[in-house]
């Protein structure tokens, strides 16, 4: 049976604030209506190759798309949010065209996953052990699981009911104060916590980020198609980029942050103060010559631990090659040239691709 202790919720938000997390907020464990779309998204087939969104049960119902399914023990969901912004500029102040762009969730010095769990598991370890001193009886059926954008759970859907943010028109949290730049965590619990209220969507008639997209891939406010998000092409898909997409994914190499850079929410956005969000040397608008030419002992090294690796050393080879083409820079013709006849197919072809485009602006002077 699931417990009711009055005083559980403030001891969890005071420990998920010392343990770094700039807000905290607790969602009832439901089938909120928000998932009700999630069905219909994957039967559409908006999230492109992303095979793992499509997850089902023994009864091959959609996980992430019933709590209840997933885990019928949790009572409430704790939601947990860390800002990871630095002060760096945006990618839209960024000009350089010999330089691409990698998304600003993964410049830091430690894989987002690892610094939002380690930070979870000690808030968990208040749910599971430090409530229960002092002689209050610990409940036998005491259940907690963890997730760091891990879990069979849609975290913003859930971010929204805990207060945490609203799900804005470009279906990221935003949080009046500390704006969008935020790492979500959840913790599962079969505690009967207070839930708090639902953050009220403040994005009103502002409509910057669908139109700032270059891919038009948020096809309706609140709606996102991956098939055309450029985070979506230059890390989770493989194999060659479909060419009515390629231009306009710019320099961007790992990741887009375009629609968080316009949003005025982020405009006074807070300087994250966890260190291990900094960036590392070199990942902030890395050399584009550079990432194509890399080898695979130097991908390695240079990208241990990072969530660049997700993209794999071929993927950003690839994407380096489409940002040489939009560049507008014929100083890279000779390195396209080489990359034509490369062995990795979607490398040679993008890179054909690049030549022909930025021969085809010289040709147009």
């Amino acid at each position: 049976m699931a417990s009711q202790i009055s005083d559980v919720k403030a001891i969890v938000q005071r420990a998920a604030e010392q343990c770094g997390f700039d807000v905290c907020g607790i969602a009832p464990a439901a089938d909120l209506p928000e998932l009700q779309h999630f069905s219909a998204w994957i039967a559409a087939g908006r999230a492109g190759e992303m095979a793992y969104m499509s997850s089902r049960d023994e009864r091959g119902e959609l996980k992430r798309a019933s709590l209840s399914r997933a885990a019928p023990w949790a009572r409430s969901v704790v939601v947990c949010a860390i800002n990871y912004n630095t002060g760096h500029p945006y990618s839209t102040q960024m000009q350089d065209p010999n330089r691409g762009w990698i998304s600003r969730y993964a410049w830091s010095r430690e894989d987002y996953h690892d610094a939002v769990l380690r930070r979870l598991k000690r808030v968990e370890e208040v749910l599971q052990n430090d409530l229960w001193s002092g002689g209050r009886p610990r409940p036998s059926d005491l259940t907690t699981r963890c997730y760091a954008d891990t879990g069979p759970i849609v975290e913003r859907v859930f971010a929204k009911y805990a207060g945490v943010g609203w799900i804005g028109k470009n279906t990221c949290i935003i949080n009046q104060k500390k704006g969008s730049w935020l790492f979500l965590g959840v913790i599962l619990t079969s505690l009967e916590l207070e839930p708090d209220l639902p953050a009220p969507d403040r994005c009103g008639t502002c409509t910057r980020c669908i139109a700032a997209c270059p891919t038009d891939a948020i096809i309706a406010p609140y709606q996102l198609d991956s098939n055309k998000c450029i985070s979506y092409l230059t890390i989770e898909k493989r194999g060659s980029i479909p060419e009515d997409l390629r231009a306009g994914m710019g320099r961007h190499i790992f990741g887009c942050d375009i629609c968080q850079d316009v949003c005025p929410w982020n405009r006074k956005a807070p300087v994250s103060t966890a260190p291990e969000f900094e960036p590392r040397p070199g990942f902030v608008n890395p050399a584009l010559a550079w990432l194509a030419e890399m080898s695979a002992d130097e991908f390695r090294a240079v990208f241990r631990g990072s969530p660049v690796r997700r993209a794999k050393r071929t993927g950003l080879r690839r994407n380096a090659a489409i940002a040489m083409g939009n560049s507008g820079n014929p100083e890279f013709l000779p390195l396209l040239e080489k990359l034509a006849d490369d062995e990795e197919q979607s490398v040679a072809e993008s890179a054909r691709w690049a030549r022909a485009r930025l021969l085809e602006r010289d040709e147009a002077g």
